[in-house]
């Protein structure tokens, strides 16, 4: 699909719903005219790629993209070959989005995440490659690797159809993403003048490359709470950008959020949060902040505030439901 169509929509889930709901609301957003369904791998709650294999098998149409796993817990062999057979499950439906994660989680389950470029470069290089149905060879400073390939006996063995996308979110990883990657997954939690930011990033890598940011897909992930009454709209991203405000410093940075009210939520809120830290936590998240970086109230203020973000330069909303009636969300922003 044309990365410059302006009619592209896809949906985000993550542990809001049960995996049993999100099958249906992929069924559903497919027959919308959503193009894809995006399935995080961000807490200790859920694994990207058994819902992204749930979602495939019960779809036709509907790309299925991780928004992000990241490049540091899986073998770079086993990382292609999970990615192989959701191509086998779902051939041309697939996309890999992949990130440099985030501390203090990384940090408190023992990976170091020391020179994250070089490592992400690595990733996607020896990927790519092993993707490509090519024998390799490589000796970098974080993969090893002998001669391996994915070797297929019975089936596909042509090089697969797989777009390996960085959610990037730093300025010095989204201009690596412009110079080699197929696109950015760009972050959420973050108001359309960041995404402008991203934009000069992607380009300067894109240069790199002999590219341009036309070359690059920009998908970006948007909280997204629709209800008909605009205050249990707010009240429901409160929910998610509360938690994420504190637990992930990077999004706390990129959102500009100031930091005294970082600080108020971090003295309500323990790892990981309950429930009851993060409803006491969400009275020190002002109401502009919500409007300011999310997608919430009424299906008009909702779908007013996604095309900011377009207009920005995001080319496909990837739209997080946070209000109760999530086809509320896929009718406002159906193609069809």
């Amino acid at each position: 699909m044309d990365a410059n169509d302006s009619r592209r929509v896809a949906i985000y889930l993550q542990d809001k719903h049960s995996i049993q709901d999100g099958m249906e609301y992929c069924k559903y957003a497919e027959t919308r005219g959503f193009e894809a369904v995006w399935q995080a791998e961000s807490r200790l709650v859920r694994d990207a790629i058994v819902p992204m294999a749930a979602y495939a098998a019960i779809t036709r149409k509907l790309k299925v993209g991780s928004g992000v796993i990241n490049n540091w817990t899986r073998n770079i062999g086993l990382l292609a070959s999970t990615f192989l057979t959701l191509d086998d499950l779902a051939p041309d439906r697939v996309i890999c989005g992949i990130g440099a994660w985030w501390d203090p989680l990384a940090r408190n389950v023992g990976v170091d995440r020391s020179r994250p470029l070089g490592a992400m470069r690595e990733t996607v290089e020896v990927m790519r490659r092993l993707l490509n149905m090519e024998t390799v060879t490589f000796h970098g400073r974080f993969h090893h690797v002998d001669g391996i390939k994915l070797d297929v006996v019975h089936g596909n063995t042509s090089p697969r159809n797989i777009p390996i996308m960085i959610g990037a979110t730093g300025p010095k990883m989204m201009e690596l993403t412009g110079e080699i990657a197929d696109g950015a997954v760009l972050n959420y939690c973050v108001s359309p003048d960041y995404t402008d930011q991203a934009m000069d990033q992607l380009e300067k890598g894109a240069r790199k490359a002999g590219r341009s940011i036309d070359d690059i897909d920009r998908p970006q992930l948007v909280v997204c709470s629709v209800d008909q009454d605009e205050i249990k709209a707010r009240h429901a991203a409160k929910w998610l950008l509360t938690q994420y405000l504190a637990q992930q410093p990077h999004i706390a940075k990129a959102s500009n959020t100031p930091q005294r009210i970082v600080d108020k939520i971090h003295e309500t809120l323990g790892w990981p949060a309950t429930r009851d830290q993060i409803e006491q936590a969400m009275q020190y998240v002002p109401d502009e902040l919500v409007d300011r970086i999310s997608a919430s109230g009424t299906p008009e203020q909702a779908k007013k505030k996604v095309q900011e973000y377009i207009d920005h330069g995001c080319t496909c909303p990837i739209l997080y439901p946070m209000a109760d009636d999530v086809k509320l969300m896929i009718d406002t922003f159906a193609v069809n």
